[in-house]
């Protein structure tokens, strides 16, 4: 029997009187699995990590993460807890460093609690797993888009993550350097980082994602396998309409 990491059950959120962004959607997410939430422009899938991360509060339904309901946990904690996300606008401390970029969140969430191991040395751990170790000294202004991209998710590795959460981290990307990122993700999951990725590339969901959830309009509307989800007439018609 799989082991749930991340679960919601009924989770719902409106926006005003008339916007339901959420309407009960009950999400498994598997520890170690590589899992993939898409569906149109507004469909509620960047909403849906807003609420799991606790950037935005639920208006009804429950989080459970790792056997612990964190429905009303503050988002500072739901990270010291390892639940990490990247942004599909990359937020990084445009002033500093790379190196100093992944400091400060080892700093405050990962190593808030006693450790006392060098950060300097984590932080260029992480830029090395990514591959840009040789960039630390450089700040964002500097970089290209897709070291921008990596740096967004070396700044998420930060907090040491057992659940990353990547909101259109291939945004904006060529074909190679989707596939570049890829690798990198699949190495990251083969870590033991459980991945859920939301995306608009289909070809890296269908080859990155052993699992698959459709959100359309707020609402779950499919659950299966990269085939299954190709096959599934609603979906379809949720892209291309009747």
């Amino acid at each position: 029997m799989k082991t749930a990491l991340l679960e919601t059950h009924s989770l719902s959120k409106s926006f005003g009187a008339r916007f339901m962004a959420l309407f009960n959607v009950d999400i498994q997410v598997n520890l170690g699995e590589r899992f993939g939430l898409i569906g149109p422009n507004g469909s509620g899938k960047t909403t849906f990590i807003n609420v799991v991360t606790g950037v935005l509060p639920s208006d009804g339904g429950s989080v459970i993460f790792d056997r612990k309901n964190i429905t009303t946990l503050q988002c500072y904690r739901r990270a010291r807890l390892g639940i990490a996300r990247t942004f599909q606008i990359p937020k990084p401390f445009i002033s500093l460093t790379l190196l100093d970029n992944l400091t400060i969140p080892l700093r405050y969430t990962a190593h808030n609690q006693g450790s006392n191991s060098n950060l300097e040395e984590e932080a260029l751990k992480i830029l090395r797993l990514i591959g840009m170790e040789s960039k630390a000294r450089v700040t964002p202004k500097d970089l290209t888009q897709i070291d921008m991209r990596k740096l967004e998710l070396s700044r998420a590795l930060a907090i040491q993550p057992k659940l990353l959460l990547l909101d259109e981290v291939m945004a904006g990307l060529s074909s190679s350097e989707v596939d570049d990122l890829l690798v990198i993700l699949r190495n990251l999951n083969a870590q033991g980082i459980t991945i859920l990725m939301i995306e608009h590339i289909m070809r890296a969901v269908m080859s990155f994602c052993e699992r698959i959830t459709v959100l359309n309009a707020g609402e779950k509307i499919a659950e299966g396998n990269p085939e299954e989800i190709l096959n599934n007439k609603e979906v379809e018609k949720a892209y291309l309409g009747e």
